[in-house]
């Protein structure tokens, strides 16, 4: 017999060499997550700077199942 959970949690890693490519990330990952009925609940972003002046971007994003 078969039986589907449903994830009511997922939390998901992200890091870019900039803003918009960070965001394009989360957005296309926000729409995938649609499919299985997840929906933002909490963004946690930080930003770093090398000791060569590049920055590094990353963002932790946590999806919970639509009520």
């Amino acid at each position: 017999m078969l039986t589907f959970d449903l994830i009511q949690d997922k939390v998901e890693f992200f890091e870019a060499a900039d803003v918009q490519t960070l965001e394009k990330k989360i957005n296309e990952q926000i729409e995938q997550n649609k499919a299985l009925m997840l929906e933002v609940h909490h963004v946690s972003h930080q930003m770093h700077v090398a000791e060569n002046g590049q920055r590094f971007y990353s963002a932790v994003v946590h999806f919970k199942a639509k009520k």
